[in-house]
This record gives structure tokens, sequence and C-alpha cells, in this order.
């Protein structure tokens, strides 16, 4: 799948593959993780971060080779601008699966936000190279920190 994610050019087909691949990052295996996660994304569309942490702490003590425990317990991380907590757990969603573009593009988006430009535009390159119909947010990000980190051609 990820072979066929790469191949730029036909958007519909992309679009399919990773919408596949996120499902089945999504998809837990546990019908007790599936609603903690459940839980978890209702608290955080109320803004109830609190509470939001504790089912993911939970999914993540339970299941820690769930890649989507991490991955949105980084994302709440984020919105919480802990961007060391946020970085910490999107290595774990690394470690478990190197491609997952959207951890890669997310923690570009942080490295970026934090000063650290030339790590930002590696894991925005890299997400990118995996999946090449990533939002214009990484292609934009990643038109802005080449010239500051590659110099400009003359």
């Amino acid at each position: 799948m990820f072979t066929s994610l790469a191949k730029p050019g036909d958007e519909a087909s992309g679009s399919a593959v990773e919408a596949e691949l996120e499902r089945r990052w999504r998809d837990s295996g546990s019908d007790t993780i599936d609603l903690l996660m459940q839980w978890a994304a209702e608290a955080i569309a109320t803004k109830d971060y609190p509470r939001a942490f504790d089912y993911l702490d939970a999914v993540t003590t339970m299941r820690p080779d769930y890649i989507e425990g991490w991955n949105r317990r980084a994302t709440l991380f984020f919105l919480q601008d802990e961007y060391g907590k946020a970085i910490s757990d999107l290595e774990k969603v690394l470690a478990l699966e190197p491609r997952h573009f959207g951890a890669l593009a997310g923690l570009g988006m942080i490295l970026n936000d934090i000063d650290r430009k030339k790590e930002a535009l590696l894991a925005l390159k890299k997400a990118i190279a995996i999946d090449p119909y990533l939002d214009d947010q990484v292609r934009d990000a990643i038109k802005t920190l080449e010239p500051q980190i590659d110099g400009r051609e003359i």
C-alpha cells in the first residue's frame, strides 16, 4: 500500500490508499480500546482535555503497541502546547510505524514551531515522500523551510 501511495498523480487512488492506511491504524482489535478512543474523541470535541488524557493514558497503558493511542495523545499534548510530550508520543508512533505520514507531518510542524528548522524540514520531507497527497500546509512549510535551511539559489 505504501508503494501505491507514494506514486503521485492519481489523487483519487492516493486518497483511497491514505484513508485505508488510516483506517487500519485506527483498528485496535479491541472493543475496550475502541470505546476509550471514542470517549477520548468526545472529550476532545468538548475541550474536556483532562478527561481525554485519562482515556488516552488508559489506552497507551493497556495497549502500548497501538499506534493511534500514542498519535491521538500526541495531538492532545500539541493542543495544550506541551510540545516535548507531543514529540515523545510521536516518537513512539514512529518507533512502531516509521512510515506514519501523519506523525511525521505533525512532528515536522512541532519542530518548526520550536525553531528546530533543519529537523522539521527532514520530517516534513519524509512525510511528503511517503504520502504526496498530504495537505498544502505540509508543502507550504517545506517551501518556507527549504531556503532557510538549504539556502537560496543565486
